[in-house]
Protein backbone atom coordinates (compact mmCIF):
# COMPACT_ATOMS: atom_id res chain seq x y z
CA UNK A 1 0.00 0.00 0.00
CA UNK A 2 1.31 3.45 -0.95
CA UNK A 3 2.18 5.85 1.84
CA UNK A 4 -0.54 8.46 2.36
CA UNK A 5 1.10 11.75 1.30
CA UNK A 6 -1.68 14.24 0.49
CA UNK A 7 -1.17 16.37 3.61
CA UNK A 8 2.62 16.37 3.30
CA UNK A 9 2.20 19.94 2.12
CA UNK A 10 2.12 23.54 3.29
CA UNK A 11 -1.15 25.28 4.04
CA UNK A 12 -0.58 28.05 1.53
CA UNK A 13 -0.59 25.51 -1.31
CA UNK A 14 -4.27 24.80 -0.63
CA UNK A 15 -5.00 28.50 -0.13
CA UNK A 16 -3.57 29.19 -3.61
CA UNK A 17 -5.41 26.16 -4.96
CA UNK A 18 -8.74 27.53 -3.77
CA UNK A 19 -8.01 30.97 -5.22
CA UNK A 20 -7.01 29.46 -8.58
CA UNK A 21 -10.13 27.32 -8.78
CA UNK A 22 -12.34 30.32 -8.05
CA UNK A 23 -10.56 32.56 -10.56
CA UNK A 24 -10.50 29.91 -13.30
CA UNK A 25 -6.68 29.79 -13.52
CA UNK A 26 -6.64 26.34 -11.93
CA UNK A 27 -7.76 24.62 -15.13
CA UNK A 28 -5.18 26.32 -17.37
CA UNK A 29 -2.29 24.23 -18.66
CA UNK A 30 0.94 25.10 -16.87
CA UNK A 31 4.56 24.05 -16.50
CA UNK A 32 6.50 24.10 -13.24
CA UNK A 33 10.21 23.42 -12.81
CA UNK A 34 12.56 22.57 -9.97
CA UNK A 35 16.07 24.04 -9.99
CA UNK A 36 18.71 25.32 -7.61
CA UNK A 37 20.52 28.65 -7.79
CA UNK A 38 23.79 27.43 -6.31
CA UNK A 39 25.72 24.45 -4.96
CA UNK A 40 26.75 25.65 -1.51
CA UNK A 41 30.46 25.84 -2.27
CA UNK A 42 30.69 22.60 -4.24
CA UNK A 43 31.71 21.75 -7.80
CA UNK A 44 28.66 19.64 -8.62
CA UNK A 45 25.46 18.26 -7.14
CA UNK A 46 23.89 14.80 -7.37
CA UNK A 47 20.20 14.11 -7.92
CA UNK A 48 18.41 11.51 -5.81
CA UNK A 49 14.75 10.86 -5.12
CA UNK A 50 13.44 10.93 -8.70
CA UNK A 51 12.38 7.29 -8.82
CA UNK A 52 10.56 7.68 -5.48
CA UNK A 53 8.21 10.32 -6.91
CA UNK A 54 5.79 7.90 -8.56
CA UNK A 55 5.16 6.11 -5.26
CA UNK A 56 4.76 9.41 -3.42
CA UNK A 57 2.15 10.61 -5.92
CA UNK A 58 0.36 7.27 -5.82
CA UNK A 59 -0.47 8.09 -2.21
CA UNK A 60 -1.42 11.71 -2.95
CA UNK A 61 -5.17 11.32 -2.56
CA UNK A 62 -7.59 12.92 -0.10
CA UNK A 63 -9.68 10.58 2.04
CA UNK A 64 -12.63 11.40 4.27
CA UNK A 65 -10.45 12.12 7.30
CA UNK A 66 -8.31 14.54 5.27
CA UNK A 67 -11.30 16.37 3.87
CA UNK A 68 -12.96 16.54 7.28
CA UNK A 69 -9.80 18.09 8.74
CA UNK A 70 -9.51 20.64 5.92
CA UNK A 71 -13.18 21.65 6.14
CA UNK A 72 -13.45 21.66 9.93
CA UNK A 73 -10.43 23.93 10.27
CA UNK A 74 -11.60 26.33 7.54
CA UNK A 75 -8.58 25.54 5.37
CA UNK A 76 -10.70 24.72 2.31
CA UNK A 77 -14.23 25.51 1.22
CA UNK A 78 -16.78 22.81 0.41
CA UNK A 79 -16.14 23.40 -3.28
CA UNK A 80 -12.39 22.92 -2.93
CA UNK A 81 -12.90 19.84 -0.78
CA UNK A 82 -15.14 18.43 -3.51
CA UNK A 83 -12.30 19.01 -6.02
CA UNK A 84 -9.78 17.30 -3.74
CA UNK A 85 -12.09 14.34 -3.12
CA UNK A 86 -11.58 13.29 -6.73
CA UNK A 87 -7.95 14.32 -7.03
CA UNK A 88 -5.52 12.11 -8.89
CA UNK A 89 -2.50 13.59 -10.62
CA UNK A 90 -3.09 13.29 -14.37
CA UNK A 91 -0.18 15.32 -15.69
CA UNK A 92 3.37 14.42 -16.70
CA UNK A 93 6.72 14.69 -14.92
CA UNK A 94 10.17 14.60 -16.51
CA UNK A 95 13.28 14.70 -14.36
CA UNK A 96 17.00 14.03 -14.08
CA UNK A 97 17.39 10.40 -13.00
CA UNK A 98 18.80 9.39 -9.64
CA UNK A 99 22.59 9.60 -9.74
CA UNK A 100 22.78 12.30 -12.42
CA UNK A 101 24.92 15.38 -11.82
CA UNK A 102 23.32 18.82 -11.81
CA UNK A 103 24.56 22.42 -11.74
CA UNK A 104 23.07 25.85 -10.94
CA UNK A 105 19.78 26.44 -12.76
CA UNK A 106 19.66 22.88 -14.14
CA UNK A 107 15.94 22.12 -14.73
CA UNK A 108 16.14 18.92 -12.69
CA UNK A 109 12.38 18.32 -12.79
CA UNK A 110 9.55 19.54 -15.02
CA UNK A 111 5.84 19.19 -14.26
CA UNK A 112 3.30 19.55 -17.08
CA UNK A 113 -0.27 19.66 -15.78
CA UNK A 114 -3.15 21.96 -15.03
CA UNK A 115 -2.11 24.87 -12.82
CA UNK A 116 -4.10 23.40 -9.91
CA UNK A 117 -2.56 19.93 -10.19
CA UNK A 118 0.98 21.19 -10.50
CA UNK A 119 0.58 23.77 -7.76
CA UNK A 120 -0.24 21.44 -4.88
CA UNK A 121 2.70 19.09 -5.59
CA UNK A 122 5.31 21.73 -4.71
CA UNK A 123 6.05 20.83 -1.09
CA UNK A 124 6.00 17.07 -1.61
CA UNK A 125 8.34 17.12 -4.61
CA UNK A 126 10.72 19.59 -3.00
CA UNK A 127 10.91 17.65 0.26
CA UNK A 128 11.89 14.48 -1.60
CA UNK A 129 14.46 15.99 -3.96
CA UNK A 130 15.98 18.44 -1.46
CA UNK A 131 16.67 15.84 1.22
CA UNK A 132 17.66 12.93 -1.02
CA UNK A 133 19.89 15.06 -3.25
CA UNK A 134 21.66 16.63 -0.26
CA UNK A 135 22.50 13.15 1.03
CA UNK A 136 23.57 11.91 -2.42
CA UNK A 137 25.80 14.94 -3.00
CA UNK A 138 27.53 14.51 0.35
CA UNK A 139 27.85 10.75 -0.20
CA UNK A 140 29.39 11.22 -3.64
CA UNK A 141 32.01 13.58 -2.26
CA UNK A 142 32.77 11.18 0.58
CA UNK A 143 33.22 8.41 -1.99
CA UNK A 144 35.70 10.57 -3.89
CA UNK A 145 37.55 11.27 -0.65
CA UNK A 146 37.61 7.55 0.23
CA UNK A 147 39.38 6.72 -3.05
CA UNK A 148 37.85 3.30 -3.54
CA UNK A 149 37.75 2.25 0.09
CA UNK A 150 34.48 0.86 1.45
CA UNK A 151 31.83 3.22 2.82
CA UNK A 152 28.99 1.99 5.05
CA UNK A 153 26.01 4.23 5.81
CA UNK A 154 25.29 4.11 9.57
CA UNK A 155 23.17 7.22 10.21
CA UNK A 156 19.70 5.95 11.06
CA UNK A 157 19.93 6.74 14.77
CA UNK A 158 20.83 10.36 13.96
CA UNK A 159 17.72 11.20 11.97
CA UNK A 160 14.00 10.51 11.61
CA UNK A 161 13.18 6.82 11.19
CA UNK A 162 11.72 7.33 7.69
CA UNK A 163 14.46 9.73 6.67
CA UNK A 164 17.01 7.10 7.65
CA UNK A 165 15.64 4.74 5.03
CA UNK A 166 15.75 7.19 2.13
CA UNK A 167 19.14 8.50 3.29
CA UNK A 168 20.51 4.97 2.98
CA UNK A 169 19.02 4.75 -0.51
CA UNK A 170 20.54 8.07 -1.63
CA UNK A 171 23.95 7.18 -0.19
CA UNK A 172 23.92 3.84 -2.01
CA UNK A 173 23.08 5.53 -5.32
CA UNK A 174 26.07 7.86 -4.86
CA UNK A 175 28.66 5.19 -4.12
CA UNK A 176 28.27 3.78 -0.59
CA UNK A 177 28.60 0.00 -0.48
CA UNK A 178 26.12 -0.90 2.27
CA UNK A 179 23.85 0.36 5.04
CA UNK A 180 23.26 -0.68 8.63
CA UNK A 181 19.51 0.02 8.19
CA UNK A 182 17.57 -3.23 7.76
CA UNK A 183 14.41 -1.47 6.58
CA UNK A 184 16.41 0.09 3.75
CA UNK A 185 17.87 -3.31 2.98
CA UNK A 186 14.42 -4.86 2.81
CA UNK A 187 12.73 -2.06 0.88
CA UNK A 188 15.49 -1.27 -1.62
CA UNK A 189 17.63 -4.44 -1.65
CA UNK A 190 20.66 -2.49 -0.43
CA UNK A 191 23.42 -4.70 1.04
CA UNK A 192 23.42 -4.46 4.84
CA UNK A 193 26.40 -4.54 7.17
CA UNK A 194 26.98 -4.32 10.90
CA UNK A 195 29.63 -4.86 13.52
CA UNK A 196 29.00 -4.94 17.26
CA UNK A 197 28.31 -2.25 19.83
CA UNK A 198 29.91 -1.34 23.13
CA UNK A 199 26.86 -2.55 25.08
CA UNK A 200 27.47 -6.24 24.40
CA UNK A 201 31.08 -5.88 25.57
CA UNK A 202 30.19 -3.91 28.69
CA UNK A 203 27.52 -6.48 29.59
CA UNK A 204 30.02 -9.34 29.78
CA UNK A 205 32.53 -9.97 32.53
CA UNK A 206 35.37 -9.42 30.10
CA UNK A 207 36.11 -8.29 26.57
CA UNK A 208 37.19 -11.83 25.71
CA UNK A 209 33.85 -13.22 26.88
CA UNK A 210 31.99 -10.78 24.64
CA UNK A 211 34.18 -11.71 21.68
CA UNK A 212 33.54 -15.42 22.33
CA UNK A 213 29.79 -14.73 22.27
CA UNK A 214 30.21 -12.95 18.93
CA UNK A 215 32.35 -15.80 17.58
CA UNK A 216 29.69 -18.33 18.50
CA UNK A 217 27.03 -16.68 16.35
CA UNK A 218 29.06 -15.02 13.56
CA UNK A 219 32.32 -16.93 13.29
CA UNK A 220 35.56 -15.28 12.25
CA UNK A 221 33.93 -13.59 9.24
CA UNK A 222 32.81 -10.71 11.42
CA UNK A 223 33.98 -7.33 12.68
CA UNK A 224 35.19 -6.92 16.25
CA UNK A 225 34.81 -3.60 18.05
CA UNK A 226 38.16 -3.16 19.79
CA UNK A 227 38.14 0.27 21.46
CA UNK A 228 35.78 -0.22 24.42
CA UNK A 229 38.64 -0.13 26.93
CA UNK A 230 42.09 0.00 25.33
CA UNK A 231 42.33 -0.33 21.56
CA UNK A 232 45.63 -2.20 21.25
CA UNK A 233 44.74 -4.59 24.08
CA UNK A 234 41.37 -5.04 22.41
CA UNK A 235 43.08 -6.05 19.19
CA UNK A 236 45.24 -8.59 20.99
CA UNK A 237 42.17 -10.05 22.68
CA UNK A 238 40.21 -10.13 19.42
CA UNK A 239 42.93 -12.03 17.55
CA UNK A 240 43.35 -14.39 20.51
CA UNK A 241 39.61 -15.20 20.40
CA UNK A 242 38.79 -15.02 16.69
CA UNK A 243 42.18 -16.04 15.35
CA UNK A 244 44.30 -14.34 12.66
CA UNK A 245 41.57 -14.91 10.04
CA UNK A 246 39.27 -12.36 11.72
CA UNK A 247 37.62 -10.40 8.89
CA UNK A 248 37.87 -6.91 10.38
CA UNK A 249 38.14 -4.70 13.43
CA UNK A 250 36.28 -1.43 14.05
CA UNK A 251 37.78 1.60 15.78
CA UNK A 252 35.26 4.22 16.91
CA UNK A 253 37.37 6.65 18.95
CA UNK A 254 40.72 8.39 19.25
CA UNK A 255 42.92 9.81 16.50
CA UNK A 256 41.96 7.62 13.54
CA UNK A 257 45.26 8.13 11.69
CA UNK A 258 47.54 7.32 14.60
CA UNK A 259 45.30 4.57 15.96
CA UNK A 260 44.81 2.83 12.61
CA UNK A 261 48.56 2.98 11.94
CA UNK A 262 49.34 1.36 15.27
CA UNK A 263 46.52 -1.14 14.73
CA UNK A 264 47.83 -2.20 11.32
CA UNK A 265 51.31 -2.74 12.72
CA UNK A 266 49.99 -4.83 15.60
CA UNK A 267 47.67 -6.90 13.39
CA UNK A 268 50.51 -7.69 11.03
CA UNK A 269 52.74 -8.62 13.96
CA UNK A 270 50.05 -11.01 15.23
CA UNK A 271 49.77 -12.66 11.79
CA UNK A 272 46.37 -11.07 11.01
CA UNK A 273 47.66 -9.54 7.79
CA UNK A 274 44.32 -9.80 6.02
CA UNK A 275 42.20 -8.42 8.86
CA UNK A 276 40.75 -5.14 7.65
CA UNK A 277 40.41 -1.92 9.63
CA UNK A 278 37.06 -0.08 9.69
CA UNK A 279 36.95 3.39 11.26
CA UNK A 280 33.85 5.29 12.41
CA UNK A 281 33.07 8.31 14.57
CA UNK A 282 31.66 11.61 13.18
CA UNK A 283 33.44 11.32 9.84
CA UNK A 284 32.84 13.73 6.97
CA UNK A 285 34.44 14.25 3.56
CA UNK A 286 37.25 16.39 4.99
CA UNK A 287 38.24 13.92 7.69
CA UNK A 288 38.05 11.03 5.21
CA UNK A 289 40.27 12.95 2.78
CA UNK A 290 42.82 13.60 5.55
CA UNK A 291 43.01 9.85 6.11
CA UNK A 292 43.98 9.06 2.52
CA UNK A 293 47.39 7.70 3.60
CA UNK A 294 46.17 5.87 6.69
CA UNK A 295 45.98 2.03 6.60
CA UNK A 296 42.18 2.10 6.70
CA UNK A 297 40.07 -0.24 4.56
CA UNK A 298 36.64 1.24 5.16
CA UNK A 299 34.63 3.95 6.87
CA UNK A 300 31.36 3.85 8.77
CA UNK A 301 29.61 7.20 8.26
CA UNK A 302 26.51 8.40 10.07
CA UNK A 303 26.01 11.77 11.75
CA UNK A 304 27.81 13.96 9.22
CA UNK A 305 26.04 12.26 6.31
CA UNK A 306 22.40 12.36 7.41
CA UNK A 307 22.24 15.60 9.41
CA UNK A 308 22.71 19.24 8.52
CA UNK A 309 26.00 19.36 10.41
CA UNK A 310 27.82 17.85 7.46
CA UNK A 311 25.44 18.22 4.51
CA UNK A 312 24.95 21.70 3.00
CA UNK A 313 21.35 22.20 1.88
CA UNK A 314 20.56 21.74 -1.79
CA UNK A 315 18.13 24.66 -1.91
CA UNK A 316 15.93 23.49 -4.77
CA UNK A 317 12.97 25.75 -5.57
CA UNK A 318 9.76 25.08 -7.48
CA UNK A 319 8.67 27.77 -9.93
CA UNK A 320 5.95 28.29 -12.50
CA UNK A 321 7.69 28.82 -15.87
CA UNK A 322 4.75 28.87 -18.30
CA UNK A 323 0.97 29.28 -18.20
CA UNK A 324 -1.77 29.02 -20.79
CA UNK A 325 -3.23 32.39 -21.83
CA UNK A 326 -5.63 32.79 -24.72
CA UNK A 327 -4.78 29.29 -25.89
CA UNK A 328 -1.02 29.87 -25.94
CA UNK A 329 1.75 28.88 -23.53
CA UNK A 330 3.29 32.07 -22.19
CA UNK A 331 6.69 32.02 -20.46
CA UNK A 332 6.66 33.60 -17.01
CA UNK A 333 9.61 34.34 -14.72
CA UNK A 334 10.29 35.77 -11.29
CA UNK A 335 12.29 39.01 -11.40
CA UNK A 336 13.00 39.56 -7.69
CA UNK A 337 16.49 40.79 -6.90
CA UNK A 338 18.90 37.86 -6.43
CA UNK A 339 16.02 35.42 -6.90
CA UNK A 340 15.31 35.56 -10.60
CA UNK A 341 14.11 32.56 -12.55
CA UNK A 342 14.18 31.72 -16.26
CA UNK A 343 10.82 31.48 -17.97
CA UNK A 344 9.81 28.80 -20.45
CA UNK A 345 9.69 25.02 -20.21
CA UNK A 346 13.17 23.60 -20.67
CA UNK A 347 14.53 20.27 -21.87
CA UNK A 348 18.12 19.62 -20.82
CA UNK A 349 20.88 17.94 -22.81
CA UNK A 350 24.53 17.23 -22.02
CA UNK A 351 26.99 17.49 -24.86
CA UNK A 352 30.48 16.03 -24.45
CA UNK A 353 33.48 16.23 -26.73
CA UNK A 354 36.91 14.94 -25.70
CA UNK A 355 35.88 14.94 -22.01
CA UNK A 356 34.73 18.57 -22.15
CA UNK A 357 31.08 18.67 -21.15
CA UNK A 358 28.53 21.42 -21.83
CA UNK A 359 24.88 21.48 -20.72
CA UNK A 360 22.35 22.99 -23.13
CA UNK A 361 18.69 23.70 -22.42
CA UNK A 362 16.10 23.93 -25.18
CA UNK A 363 13.29 26.29 -24.16
CA UNK A 364 10.83 24.39 -26.35
CA UNK A 365 10.46 20.78 -25.09
CA UNK A 366 9.34 19.78 -28.59
CA UNK A 367 12.57 20.98 -30.22
CA UNK A 368 15.58 18.72 -29.82
CA UNK A 369 19.14 20.05 -29.92
CA UNK A 370 21.10 18.73 -32.88
CA UNK A 371 24.27 16.68 -32.49
CA UNK A 372 27.40 16.32 -34.60
CA UNK A 373 29.57 13.30 -35.27
CA UNK A 374 32.26 14.70 -32.96
CA UNK A 375 29.86 15.08 -30.03
CA UNK A 376 28.10 12.77 -27.66
CA UNK A 377 24.69 14.24 -26.85
CA UNK A 378 22.18 12.88 -24.40
CA UNK A 379 18.94 14.14 -22.97
CA UNK A 380 19.19 14.51 -19.21
CA UNK A 381 15.52 14.40 -18.24
CA UNK A 382 13.71 11.08 -18.37
CA UNK A 383 9.95 10.45 -18.16
CA UNK A 384 8.75 9.64 -14.65
CA UNK A 385 4.98 10.03 -15.03
CA UNK A 386 3.21 10.45 -18.37
CA UNK A 387 -0.44 11.51 -18.36
CA UNK A 388 -0.85 10.29 -14.81
CA UNK A 389 0.77 6.88 -15.33
CA UNK A 390 4.11 5.90 -13.85
CA UNK A 391 6.69 4.88 -16.47
CA UNK A 392 9.70 4.37 -14.19
CA UNK A 393 10.91 1.52 -12.00
CA UNK A 394 13.31 2.06 -9.11
CA UNK A 395 16.48 0.23 -10.14
CA UNK A 396 19.25 1.26 -7.74
CA UNK A 397 21.95 -0.58 -9.65
CA UNK A 398 20.98 1.43 -12.74
CA UNK A 399 21.14 4.70 -10.79
CA UNK A 400 24.57 3.78 -9.40
CA UNK A 401 25.77 3.32 -12.99
CA UNK A 402 24.23 6.64 -14.00
CA UNK A 403 26.19 8.36 -11.27
CA UNK A 404 29.53 6.77 -12.14
CA UNK A 405 29.06 7.45 -15.86
CA UNK A 406 28.06 11.04 -15.19
CA UNK A 407 31.12 11.59 -12.98
CA UNK A 408 33.32 10.08 -15.68
CA UNK A 409 32.24 12.82 -18.09
CA UNK A 410 34.00 15.42 -15.94
CA UNK A 411 37.67 16.05 -16.50
CA UNK A 412 39.70 14.03 -14.00
CA UNK A 413 40.81 16.54 -11.37
CA UNK A 414 42.64 15.66 -8.18
CA UNK A 415 41.39 18.84 -6.54
CA UNK A 416 37.69 18.26 -7.24
CA UNK A 417 36.78 18.29 -3.54
CA UNK A 418 38.56 21.58 -2.98
CA UNK A 419 36.77 23.42 -5.80
CA UNK A 420 34.29 25.85 -4.24
CA UNK A 421 32.55 27.06 -7.41
CA UNK A 422 30.38 25.02 -9.81
CA UNK A 423 32.11 23.40 -12.77
CA UNK A 424 29.30 24.79 -14.92
CA UNK A 425 27.52 28.14 -14.91
CA UNK A 426 24.21 28.81 -16.66
CA UNK A 427 23.67 31.88 -18.85
CA UNK A 428 21.59 32.99 -21.83
CA UNK A 429 22.85 32.63 -25.39
CA UNK A 430 19.80 34.28 -26.87
CA UNK A 431 16.07 33.73 -27.43
CA UNK A 432 15.02 30.13 -27.18
CA UNK A 433 18.22 28.67 -25.78
CA UNK A 434 20.21 28.45 -22.57
CA UNK A 435 23.69 27.06 -22.30
CA UNK A 436 26.10 26.25 -19.49
CA UNK A 437 29.85 26.38 -19.84
CA UNK A 438 32.69 25.39 -17.59
CA UNK A 439 33.66 28.22 -15.28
Amino acid sequence: MAEHTSLFTDRYELTMLEASLQSGIGTKRATFEIFGRGLGGRAYGVIAGTARIAALLDGFTFGEADLDYLGRNSICSKETCAYLANFRFSGSIYAYPDGELYFPFSPVLRVEASFAEGLILETLLLSALNFDSAIATAASRMALAARGRTLIEMGTRRTNENAGIVAARAAYVAGFAATSNLAAGQQYSIPTAGTMGHAIILAHDSEAAAFRAQLAIAGEATTALVDTYDTLNGIRTAIDVFGPSLAAIRIDSGDPFATSTAARHLLDTLGATKTQILVSGDLDEASIARLRDAPIDGFGVGTKLVTGSGVPTVGFVYKLVSIERAGEHIAVAKQSEAKTSDGGAKTAYRRTRARHAVDEFSIDPEVAISSTSADELRQLQIPVIVHGESVISDDLERWRRVHQESLAELEPREDLLSITTPLFQCHYLGPGMLKTERS
